[in-house]
């Protein structure tokens, strides 16, 4: 639910806050106040696109915030939302609530913010998609589409459809895989016949010098050690030598270890005890020269004896260059190539029984998704009728008795060179990611009448009707989420303006209702009204948003109903449509 707004520099909007409840609110004002300019701020929290052009004269940018809570909402919207703030790192308030920004610059550029974390507009719209349906003036001819129509009907038999749906879109995606695998193979199979043959002939040369992971780095340094053979065994048996004796003079005592050997015999047979302390320390250091020289010794017997290990250190070096300089500037980067090599020719198969049984895997996967397709077909067909029945039902409380909505649920024939083809039923068909149905809402506008498509036969305040009596009839499966109309009376009246001020009246006790409206039938049936107001100080209009008491009401309904705020009769008026819309709203209820 959305508890708060605030509105900085965004069109004739100033600065504005404005404080939302349960039930139904509704903004009014006089033309020109910057009504609309709420549900544009709705629109840049739900990452619609930001435009410059709505920043206000003189402001540097416009911000709006938004603080939302999700208590009340369903689970499925809940746990969407707890997965955004969670992927996201958004924390929330210390009420529990969230804020939302999204910032606009006079330069264009735009910035969104949740719970404290800077954010792509995307996940912005992530987070209040859930949670917040915006029926701006526009929205009202996306229902004349196709695809939105077709949504509307899933929506409302979401309990049948939507398993069917994902089982689908499951199974053809396992399909279009494996054709498009054969397709491929098909088409380019002398091209990836050369291709196989490459990747192998390069995997025999690899397989045939049979790198080692590191071996190239371990080559360098042996190869550098062999170069320096001869001073490396010097070195080492002189430094032996001096620690043990020369080999050739074993009868000598020259080496460093008997020297200590003697040190400590000498210490040891004093009889001064300062003096004898000192033996326990030669002893250490006659270990540890014993341990030098027995390395020293491992060492030297570790040097190649063999004169021609170098060269054939020099040769293998030269076998792993040929590889290096092909598949990768290492041995490493060549054994991960030839692992890829082996994933992709296994894949390069363009023989004629892989071939076939590539096909035979394709037939199998597009009968599971033509059985799918016609459950869903079925499914749809059937909720078809209902929703229909359902919402001429209600245009018929909203002044259009005599008008009826057809629903018609139809195949989508496959274009030329189609992507998705699909055969069902001897007809070839478009398996699309929503199915292979496209739907139709068609208006009889009176009883007699033909019907024809909305976009033939529907006018903007029918048009209105029509998508309210959608989201009345959608509205029961679905509590707590926050559904918001931007004069959606617009082009009605009279006895249609009382009807749709009831319907939002009962949309409004499953769900948080904002409705900008000019007409005081609708006002009247508002738990919450708001109105925005506009003063011009000379230097430019300025506009705010404020709550009205009881009595405000009544001014600003008499005010609406003719201009006639000021007058009795006006007034009069005013407190009636209150005291009836009341008394409807406690009835309805009870």
């Amino acid at each position: 639910m959305l508890t708060e707004i605030r509105i900085d520099g965004l069109g004739v909007i100033s600065t504005a806050t404005a404080q939302f409840h349960e039930g139904l609110t509704v903004l009014t004002g006089e033309t020109g106040a910057g009504k609309t300019m709420v549900v544009t701020s709705l629109h840049l929290l739900s990452g619609a696109r930001a435009d410059a052009g709505r920043v206000r004269l003189g402001a540097s940018r416009a911000v709006v915030e938004g603080r939302f809570t999700i208590e009340d909402v369903h689970d499925g919207a809940r746990g969407e939302v707890d997965e955004v703030l969670e992927s996201s790192g958004a924390e929330r308030d210390d009420d529990g609530s969230i804020i939302a920004v999204r910032t606009v610059g006079s330069d264009g550029r735009s910035r969104a913010h949740l719970g404290g974390r800077s954010v792509p507009a995307a996940v912005l719209a992530d987070f209040t998609t859930p949670l917040l349906t915006v029926h701006g003036q526009n929205d009202q001819l996306r229902l004349q589409r196709p695809d939105q129509q077709l949504h509307a009907l899933d929506q409302f038999a979401s309990d049948a459809v939507a398993p069917l749906l994902q089982k689908y879109q499951k199974s053809r995606k396992t399909w279009l895989d494996a054709r498009n695998q054969l397709l491929e193979r098909t088409a380019r199979s002398r091209e990836l016949a050369l291709e196989a043959d490459h990747l192998t002939q390069s995997l025999h040369e690899i397989d045939a010098i049979a790198p080692e992971p590191g071996e190239d780095d371990r080559l360098v340094a042996e190869v550098r050690r062999l170069s320096d053979l001869d001073s490396l065994r010097e070195a080492a048996a002189t430094a032996h030598d001096a620690l043990a004796g020369p080999n050739d003079s074993p009868g000598e005592s020259s080496g460093a270890l008997d020297m200590l050997g003697t040190a400590r015999a000498r210490i040891e047979a004093a009889d001064d005890p300062a003096l004898t302390a000192l033996a326990p320390r030669l002893g250490e250091a006659i270990s540890v020269v014993v341990d030098l020289t027995t390395e020293l010794s491992s060492y030297l017997s570790d040097l190649p004896s063999d004169p021609g290990a170098l060269d054939t250190m020099l040769t293998r070096q030269a076998e792993l260059k040929t590889l290096t300089r092909k598949y990768a500037p290492n041995i490493d980067g060549v054994i991960k190539w030839a692992d890829e090599a082996r994933t992709r020719l296994a894949s390069l198969d363009v023989s004629e029984e892989a071939l076939a049984n590539l096909a035979a895997e394709v037939e199998t996967a597009a009968v599971k998704v033509r059985e799918t397709a016609r459950k869903l077909t079925a499914a749809r067909t059937k909720a078809a009728g209902k929703l229909a029945s359902a919402v001429s039902a209600e245009l018929g409380g909203l002044a259009m008795g005599r008008a009826r909505l057809e629903v018609e649920v139809r195949p989508m024939p496959a274009g030329v060179q189609d992507s998705a083809p699909l055969t069902i039923d001897g007809k070839e068909l478009h398996a699309g990611s929503t199915g292979v149905d496209e739907a139709e809402f068609r208006l009889a506008a009176h009883s007699g009448a033909q019907p024809l498509p909305l976009s033939k036969s529907a006018s903007g305040g029918e048009l209105s009707r029509i998508m309210l009596a959608l989201e009345v009839v959608l509205a029961s499966s679905e509590h707590g989420t926050t559904m918001v109309f931007d004069e959606v009376d617009a082009g009605v009246g009279g006895r249609a303006a009382v009807e749709i001020g009831r319907r939002l009246a009962r949309l409004a006790r499953t769900h948080q209702v904002i409705v900008v409206t000019h007409l005081p039938q609708v006002a009247a049936f508002a738990d919450t009204h708001l109105v925005v107001d506009k003063v011009d100080d000379g230097k430019g209009v300025k506009s705010g948003v404020h709550s009205l008491t009881q009595d405000e009401r009544v001014v600003e309904l008499a005010r609406m109903l003719a201009g006639m705020g000021d007058t009795e009769t006006g007034r009069a008026h005013a407190w009636e449509l209150l005291t009836t819309a009341h008394a409807e709203k406690v009835g309805a209820a009870s």
